[in-house]
């Protein structure tokens, strides 16, 4: 309680200057109320109270954004290499100097545990370090020589780009997706998620303190169906980074098709964590629990269906309903919470809206299954047992902390339940048999698959989906390709024979 007390007394220097300033958008390096003059409050979920008033930007303030993008393109893009690198090293600097208050402020802002959220500013650190250290071979290519001729290839930032980010751990996305673009030479126009706009307007901040030219990196708080839309839709923006549902995945793939938009998409997962029984049970249980109930089960890569084989479902589920039941539910800045408050009244009626779906279907609540706290947005974490691959608990996208079990007999049937949904995101595979999971991740429809771990991320390797979970992937050299452009020239080597038509 002590420790919860001093947190608490932190959290509130830490946002003195947006409840005293609002959050503010950031235009051309100016921090500017949106053009309207119109906000709206941002509401934590921890306890239902006001945080503080934002920018409720529309498509003028979008426009204007737009604009200083374009305008600031030249400069970064023809930017020196070896000094863009600087740069993105000290906006790292600047994040890992303002750590604790990213993570207080995230805390607060989204209602995910402290536990979890300390290491958030550190991994967008690690981010923006990552990608400063590619940046000067960003425009790297090949030399591909022919009988006649000398061909090189190149790359070059495509310009101007949009990024849209949720409100699930939305400091380290942000930098996830920016940090490349920076690097690639491409200025943004950033909309974060209204639900949880503090800690983009921190990040901008740090970025323009480390001396990113203004106009490189325009951040605009709102609406999806003002400010996103417009966003979507602006001629000067080249391409769209978005993380998001599915949903509003394909709405933004329509309003860019005028303006032919390059989209970057990663979408919702209905996630498998298969386990069959030669696995490493203990190390098995841990893995899906923490892929489900950590972060409050709003992380897309969360392992949501856990597929465990029959002969040893029983104990299996004996041990998950016990631990689920221990798992701490409580205030997001106290150390021992391992589950807060989910981000929003809305998400949260969403994610209980499952629990009379689950026993309309004939699925059992093992666990859970009901909203606890007398303020804010807090729900216990939920376990549905004796579910079948077609219920819609096992179908849809809840993003929350809620686990849905299924049991099977072979390994052709483990595969057809987890290839059968829409999504193909992450999947998870315990065997001790090297064989069985050669031949089950080949078949098995995700773009991201660990056998016998969790999700552990290694940034060089690619991330990203199949099916309704994505288009394009990010990571290493994967990044680059998005943000820039693939250009050939050919170099004549001597005098070749040219049909001389007409002659």
């Amino acid at each position: 309680m002590a420790e919860l007390q001093a947190n608490l007394a932190k959290l509130q220097d830490h946002l003195q200057r947006f409840r005293d300033e609002g959050v503010t958008n950031l235009i051309a390096g100016q921090a500017v109320p949106a053009r309207s003059g119109a906000t709206f409050d941002n509401v934590s979920p921890v306890d239902d109270s006001v945080i503080c008033s934002v920018a409720k930007g529309g498509a003028e303030d979008i426009d204007a954004a737009a604009r200083a993008a374009k305008d600031a393109f030249a400069e970064w893009r023809d930017f020196p290499l070896a000094e863009r690198k600087k740069v993105l090293h000290r906006i790292a600097d600047g994040i890992e100097s303002r750590a604790e208050e990213i993570a207080f402020c995230e805390c607060w802002d989204t209602g995910q545990a402290l536990r979890f959220m300390s290491k958030a500013a550190l991994r967008g650190a690690e981010n923006f370090r990552f990608f400063a250290d590619r940046a000067p071979a960003a425009r790297d290519g090949q030399m591909l020589p022919s009988s006649t001729l000398m061909n090189v290839t190149t790359r070059v930032p495509i310009g101007p780009v949009g990024v849209i980010t949720p409100w699930n751990t939305p400091f380290m996305l942000s930098t996830w997706k920016i940090a490349p673009a920076l690097a690639a030479g491409c200025t943004i126009v950033h909309k974060p998620a209204e639900f949880s706009p503090v800690t983009a307007r921190i990040l901008a901040g740090i970025a323009h303190d480390a001396g990113l030219p203004p106009g490189v990196w325009n951040l605009v708080n709102g609406f999806g169906e003002d400010a996103g839309k417009t966003l979507t839709e602006h001629p000067d923006i080249k391409a769209i980074a978005f993380v998001g549902e599915s949903k509003t995945g394909s709405m933004i793939m329509k309003q860019g098709a005028d303006t032919l938009k390059r989209v970057h998409f990663e979408l919702g997962g209905k996630n498998p964590v298969v386990v069959f029984d030669d696995a490493d049970l203990d190390r098995a249980l841990d893995a899906a629990i923490f892929m489900i109930y950590s972060l409050n089960g709003e992380r897309c890569t969360s392992s949501s269906r856990l597929l465990v084989q029959s002969s040893v479902a029983e104990a299996f589920k004996a041990k998950l309903v016990e631990r689920v039941n221990r798992i701490k539910v409580g205030h997001p800045l106290d150390p021992a919470t391992e589950i807060g408050p989910l981000i929003h009244k809305e998400h949260l009626d969403k994610v209980t809206s499952y629990f009379d779906i689950a026993r309309a279907d004939g699925a059992t609540i093992a666990a859970g299954g009901e909203r606890t706290g007398e303020a804010g947005c807090y729900v216990k974490p939920t376990l549905f047992t004796d579910a079948k691959p077609g219920m819609r608990v096992a179908q849809e996208e809840i993003f929350g902390p809620v686990l849905t079990v299924i049991e099977f007999d072979t390994e052709a049937e483990a595969l057809e339940i987890a290839n059968g949904v829409d999504y193909g995101l992450t999947g998870y595979v315990w065997t001790s048999d090297l064989t069985r999971a050669l031949r089950f991740t080949d078949k098995l429809e995700a773009g991201m698959i660990w056998v016998n771990s969790e999700n552990v991320r290694h940034l060089p390797t690619p991330f990203g989906g199949m099916k309704a979970s994505g288009i394009g992937r990010d990571g290493g050299d994967w990044s680059f390709e998005f943000y820039m452009e693939q250009k050939h020239i050919g170099f004549a080597t001597g005098q070749h024979g040219i049909a001389r038509l007409g002659a």
